[in-house]
């Protein structure tokens, strides 16, 4: 049987374990009265209110990714992205039951290893989620972010403190990750205050805002073997009505925790690319729809990108053997704060999100580096809609 048919069998069955908001039914009610969850310009982000779900809106995600090095010190030696995604189905809205599929819930985690020849591996999960049932061990909290679905958690605590918990199911070869996530900056509002646009129409737009520089602490598992770590992280939280304008097929984006503690984000939306093509155009401008980022310095001093500030240009492609997608692993990203070069510090970072989201992408740990050539940060590079055009299934 096709491994996704097998995912959705068990969700409607209800095997797939859940996630509950509770309350949703009268939150849902109230945040469309007062329109917390409407997508607008001038909308004012508060929190923690903000840091929690908004049911009304069509798609939302939370997404946490990092480096890792053992707590004694060293290199980087490992990567990690634990990201979960809500999707709004439109049905069964007015049904009563937790067989009612309102909402799906998908989550997605991958741990790279730099050591040797490199390796990567990824899980992923789906729930139905009726928002009408509580269940005593999977629940969230829409004041704030608390996100839990089966063995797999992101929750913010008190001080702003995430923590994140990940169990494979793979016994002997999987992976597992306990983290402490710490502030030690702000938030950082992109776009105009925390209102970002997705294509050329005002309505193409999300709510976004990202926590970079987080100092994590904590432990991994690879496999057998436990390893004690600390490293930095990025969070970005965004929630829309739409996911792509209809003549984009997907987006490259990078989000870079600076080593002077500066943040770099920089996006642009991919313009669809003729029948039989494949990777970028290279096409300065031509197969971009629309562009942006921001970049903070560690003092605090904030510049958002405007939407022609920006131009990715790809550099070494590198093909996938499991899909056949050709990605760019070396771009050179043009910005109002400078010339970057993002290279991948492993080329095979292909996510088959197939049996979940529905959509195949990569979704790398990298390095940046300034004109010289000179490593000056670390983040991820993530690269969407080369394989097939980027859908969120639901």
């Amino acid at each position: 049987m096709n491994p996704r048919r097998q995912w959705l069998q068990r969700w409607l069955l209800g095997g797939a374990g859940g996630l509950v908001l509770p309350g949703l039914a009268r939150a849902e009610a109230d945040h469309a009265a007062d329109g917390d969850d409407k997508i607008q310009r001038g909308r004012e982000l508060r929190f923690p209110r903000d840091h929690g779900a908004h049911p009304g809106s069509q798609i939302e995600w939370w997404y946490l990714t990092g480096s890792l090095s053992a707590a004694g010190g060293g290199p980087v030696t490992h990567g990690f992205q634990v990201t979960f995604f809500r999707s709004r189905t439109g049905l069964a809205e007015t049904l009563p039951g937790r067989f009612a599929p309102r909402q799906v819930l998908f989550a997605h985690a991958a741990l790279t290893e730099l050591a040797g020849a490199g390796r990567h591996r990824h899980e992923q999960r789906i729930a139905r989620w009726d928002g009408r049932t509580q269940a005593p061990a999977a629940h969230a909290a829409l004041a704030e972010t608390d996100v839990v679905l089966d063995h797999w958690a992101l929750q913010r605590a008190a001080g702003g403190i995430y923590t994140t918990r990940i169990d494979s199911d793979a016994g002997g070869d999987g992976f597992a990750l306990a983290l402490s996530l710490a502030p030690t900056q702000p938030l950082l509002l992109q776009g105009d205050h925390g209102y970002s646009r997705k294509g050329p129409q005002e309505a193409q737009a999300s709510h976004y805002y990202s926590q970079p520089q987080l100092a994590v602490s904590g432990s991994l598992r690879s496999g057998r073997a436990a390893l004690a770590v600390r490293g930095s992280a990025w969070l970005d939280h965004e929630w829309s009505d739409s996911l792509l304008p209809p003549e984009a097929e997907g987006w490259d984006w990078i989000g870079m925790n600076l080593l002077d503690g500066s943040a770099l984000t920089a996006f642009r939306l991919r313009r669809a690319r003729p029948a039989g093509a494949s990777g970028a155009t290279g096409q300065e401008g031509a197969d971009t729809v629309l562009a942006g980022g921001s970049f903070r310095t560690a003092g605090g001093a904030l510049r958002i990108f405007g939407e022609r500030e920006l131009r990715f240009e790809p550099g070494r492609l590198w093909a996938s053997k499991a899909t056949g997608a050709r990605y760019p692993v070396e771009w050179r990203v043009h910005t109002p704060a400078g010339v970057f070069s993002v290279r991948s510090l492993l080329d095979g970072q292909e996510l088959d999100g197939s049996a979940s989201t529905g959509t195949v992408y990569w979704e790398g740990l990298s390095e940046l580096l300034d004109a010289s050539g000179r490593r000056v940060g670390l983040g991820y590079l993530e690269m969407t809609g080369y394989a097939s055009r980027l859908r969120l299934s639901a």
